[in-house]
């Protein structure tokens, strides 16, 4: 039922008001006694809303709603309200024939597997503590989440001038970003700003693809830089005073090391998935950092800032946790935190230019059994190699580079990615890991 961003699906199938009925059963039968509860902008979100607060106040549990925010806004509310879980009913950057669900607790973080699991299998058996009829939660409304948010973000940044800056909330829940911007002082030009779940102006995802609009403003305007969010502004990505697409793995590098250089201590960690870029341990070991490696997937990302001595998380996908902060992915945060970078250090170009970028190339495959192909490359990858990690996939360190091969967390597909220090060792590492992967399909199907 859950998947790694929660629980997502298309509407009317996987995802339905009796689901989130459910799922707030489940969670105030788990013993969370106040729920923060809100919403993207979809507009299938005020149904699986009611429903899930209904689930809730069944079984005793008193809901606290905060209405269309920003999933960062929404996770951050629930210690500020000193309640015991968050219920952010998003499909984050899917389409707009989408929804989800997503739980948080106190500290930003999303809920981890064994609190999953605990959710799931009540769902699956139907075990619910249904209160009595004098004992049913109470439901308020809680309207200033946003400001709240906005005057944190605004503590965590001093910036010594004002860049301005063009923001694209692709219709999405972001508004707070080019509020707290503002606020601060710099002079904000706003795309796509009307709040509206199908997405008219640009698919939810942001991506080099459908930034182009933004790119074209920022490259024919005064603009310093652009800033783009995804559907529930869990995500940041941006594009430099030139309209040019800031790479991901280059936006976490930036990120990572700034956030090693505040906490002005060396010997520091960040954390990272297990596909990010080469680019970023050359960023932090650069001030005396070093990369912790995570599962895909951002709740993994934050479970790892848990441990002492990490200072900041990110994942490529757009997802950035300053943990200090909070460990739920904070793209209003993140946005404030990039114009801190280009206000106080220099031009975005001139920053993406200080990290050194490396060839990577990426492909998918389709297969039938993508746990057996998997399973099969790691067999034949751990007796052929000396530096396998198995942590999520199997990630391969080569004299030229390194290549994982992984099972898509959504979709039958296996997917390589492969990096190395220059164009010909790139390709022979894909070439590498293409050749694994063939060969364990075709064992897979043979049967072997």
């Amino acid at each position: 039922m859950f998947g790694t961003s929660g629980i997502r699906g298309t509407v009317g199938e996987d995802v339905t008001a009796a689901l989130a009925l459910s799922v707030g059963r489940a969670v105030a039968s788990e013993g969370y006694d106040t729920v923060v509860v809100g919403r993207d902008v979809r507009e299938s979100g005020s149904v699986l809303v009611d429903a899930v607060a209904a689930g809730l106040r069944e079984c005793g549990a008193d809901v606290v709603e905060v209405g269309v925010e920003s999933t960062p806004t929404i996770a951050r509310s629930i210690a500020a309200l000193e309640a015991d879980a968050g219920v952010v009913v998003t499909a984050s950057h899917n389409p707009a024939t989408d929804n989800g669900i997503k739980l948080w607790t106190p500290s930003g973080k999303a809920f981890g597997p064994e609190q999953r699991e605990a959710i799931e299998r009540r769902v699956r058996e139907d075990d619910y503590d249904l209160a009595r009829w004098d004992g049913l939660g109470d439901r308020r409304e809680h309207g200033r989440a946003r400001n709240a948010h906005a005057e944190r973000i605004a503590d965590a940044v001093s910036l010594e001038r004002t860049p301005s800056v063009v923001v694209d909330l692709g219709n999405g829940a972001g508004a707070v970003t080019p509020d707290v911007l503002d606020d601060l002082g710099c002079d904000v030009q706003t795309l796509n700003g009307q709040p509206d779940g199908s997405f008219p102006g640009r698919p939810s995802e942001p991506t080099a693809e459908t930034l182009e609009t933004l790119s074209t403003v920022v490259a024919n305007t005064d603009a310093e830089l652009g800033i783009a969010h995804d559907g529930d502004a869990d995500r940041t990505l941006a594009v430099d005073e030139t309209g040019t697409f800031v790479p991901k793995d280059a936006l976490l590098a930036l990120f990572a090391r700034a956030a090693v250089r505040e906490h002005g201590e060396r010997g520091v960690d960040v954390a990272a998935p297990v596909d990010t870029s080469l680019a970023v341990d050359d960023a932090v070991a650069d001030v005396g950092a070093s990369v912790i490696r995570t599962r895909v997937g951002d709740v993994y990302v934050a479970e790892r800032t848990t441990d002492e001595g990490v200072v900041f998380g990110g994942e490529p996908s757009g997802a950035w946790i300053w943990p200090e902060e909070s460990r739920c992915p904070d793209g209003p945060l993140a946005a404030a935190k990039l114009v801190e970078l280009v206000a106080n250090r220099g031009s975005l170009s001139e920053l993406v230019g200080e990290i050194e970028q490396y060839p990577i190339r990426r492909t998918s495959l389709e297969v039938d059994d993508k746990a057996a192909v998997v399973t099969a490359v790691r067999s034949r990858l751990t007796d052929r190699y000396d530096e396998v990690d198995t942590l999520d996939g199997v990630r391969v360190e080569t004299e030229d580079g390194w290549f994982l091969v992984r099972a898509s967390g959504t979709e039958p597909l296996v997917r390589i990615t492969a990096e190395a220090r220059s164009e010909a060792a790139v390709d022979r590492v894909f070439d590498e890991a293409s050749e694994a992967v063939e060969e364990a399909i075709d064992r897979v199907a043979a049967g072997g």
